[in-house]
């Protein structure tokens, strides 16, 4: 889909993205980390991580518990979300845009229906949850369009 920064698309995640994420995680610094109200030690390792997206790629099960979704722009990797799936009426998506250049900029706001419509067609689920934190207004603000 065209967006004001260029060409986005949301697709299975794949193995070779997985330093992206690893860096996000563990290169963003604890101030931002805090900011998003990360526990560390529910992070664990770099090992937890990769072995989280890993069995997070989409396979084709239906009832897969998680899955993970590049958000891509220009043909690289801008973010990711993920999908878990508790029951069909519970079940959480959350989202990060991994470039901090790229935060802010509407990027979310573009890809938000392609997000959702993915999560239904790629799951059977009745109803997402998307909890955010109050003091992240941006994201709120998108959120309540």
């Amino acid at each position: 889909m065209k967006t004001s920064l260029g060409e986005a698309e949301l697709r299975s995640l794949t193995v070779n993205e997985f330093d992206a994420i690893v860096r996000f995680w563990y290169e963003s610094g604890d101030e931002f980390l805090d900011y998003l109200g990360i526990d560390r030690a529910a992070l664990g390792t770099v090992e937890d991580t990769r072995f989280r997206f890993l069995s997070a790629i989409p396979n084709g099960d239906p009832h897969q518990r998680s899955l993970a979704f590049a958000i891509m722009l220009n043909g690289e990797m801008a973010g990711y979300t993920l999908l878990n799936q508790r029951t069909p009426e519970e079940n959480y998506s959350h989202w990060h845009i991994i470039k901090p250049g790229l935060r802010g900029l509407g990027l979310s706001t573009a890809l938000y229906p392609y997000r959702v419509k993915t999560c239904f067609d790629a799951a059977p689920i009745e109803r997402l949850i998307h909890q955010t934190r109050t003091r992240n207004v941006a994201v709120n603000r998108m959120l309540d369009r």
